[in-house]
């Protein structure tokens, strides 16, 4: 038994020997792909709920400023019936004065000028009371067209932040749904080196290195490969989700002499064995998946002991639903 495993670990360090570094190269910039690309999402989340914010403090604020011109445009109202009442009155109090004058107007002529006077008074008071009944109307007319504006403006900021709501619930939905799928397709390896979480809006499914690796091997166990198998086939099924594949050591120094030379190199070719098992036991799109290498530099528990370093040796397999839709919202905006 010690001669064939010393054959094959002569072996793997030799076919690992063949890899050409621009494989390596290759791996090393799909990882530095993968970080900018989970940066970017972050951003755009951020991004999201910011421009939520801001559009909620817009509709408290338009809010505001259509009750005040509706309670402008009641002062209006009341200062035009008021005005119109006084027109009213002018008016019959004109139509009294002519019938007086014309009644008159055979008797004494001082009493006919002085009606004359009173009468043309009247009706200067009545012009310029149209002009101010005409002033108010244009005033109103001003007012409720700014207010149907206002009404309109905040009717489509509420469908707007309403489509926004409605897409991050139906990605919550199908984050929650996605969670109950693997939970179910994994039901077997929970708590036994796998565990599955869910945290800003992603699925994290964190396998030990007792799950899937020999120490300092990145080739994967049968117990490791058949829950890949099962993930993978949950995968399949859900498109519209971004897999990333994080390796993850702990803070001990690798001293290999072939193509794992340290830590990062560890981590990235186990992420990219685990990457080539999903792809090649499902119709899962390469395009979806990412293949990165996090070294020792995140670990779960930073303290120097054997059981935070057992830990920290993992593999995430995170899971990212698409923000297509959400983008596009936001580019109308």
């Amino acid at each position: 038994m010690n001669f064939n495993k010393s054959l094959f670990v002569v072996l793997s360090i030799a076919l690992f020997a063949c890899v050409p570094a621009r494989k390596l190269e290759e791996e090393k910039a799909k990882r530095e792909n993968a970080d900018k690309e989970l940066a970017a999402i972050k951003t755009s989340a951020q991004d999201c709920d910011t421009r939520k914010k801001e559009m909620e403090e817009q509709i408290k604020d338009d809010s505001k400023s259509i009750m005040g011109l509706a309670k402008d445009t009641a002062l209006c109202g009341r200062s035009y019936r008021e005005l119109t009442s006084k027109y009213d009155k002018l008016n019959e109090l004109n139509e009294k004065l002519l019938d007086k004058y014309n009644r008159l107007l055979a008797g004494s002529m001082d009493d006919a000028k002085k009606l004359s006077g009173q009468l043309q008074l009247t009706q200067e008071e009545l012009l310029k009371k149209q002009d101010e009944l005409k002033a108010l109307e244009r005033e109103l007319e001003a007012k409720k067209a700014n207010l149907d504006k206002l009404k309109e403006e905040l009717q489509k900021r509420e469908s707007r932040v309403n489509e926004l709501e409605g897409i991050l619930k139906s990605k919550d939905d199908a984050v929650n749904d996605l969670k109950k799928k693997v939970s179910d397709a994994l039901t077997g390896f929970e708590n036994k080196g796998l565990t599955i979480t869910q945290k800003n809006g992603k699925i994290y499914v964190s396998l030990d290195e007792s799950l899937l690796f020999a120490s300092g091997s990145t080739t994967v166990e049968s117990k490791g490969i058949e829950a890949l198998k099962k993930l993978a086939k949950v995968l399949e099924q859900n498109q519209d989700i971004n897999i990333v594949v994080e390796g993850h050591t702990d803070d001990v120094p690798m001293n290999g002499k072939g193509e794992i030379k340290d830590n990062w190199d560890l981590s990235v070719m186990r992420a990219t064995a685990i990457v080539k098992i999903i792809v090649n036991n499902s119709k899962t799109d390469p395009k979806r998946l990412t293949a990165a290498g996090r070294s020792e530099y995140i670990p779960i528990d930073p303290a120097k002991t054997s059981e935070a370093r057992k830990k920290n040796r993992r593999t995430e397999i995170i899971l990212t639903p698409k923000l297509d839709e959400l983008f596009k919202v936001l580019e109308t905006n």
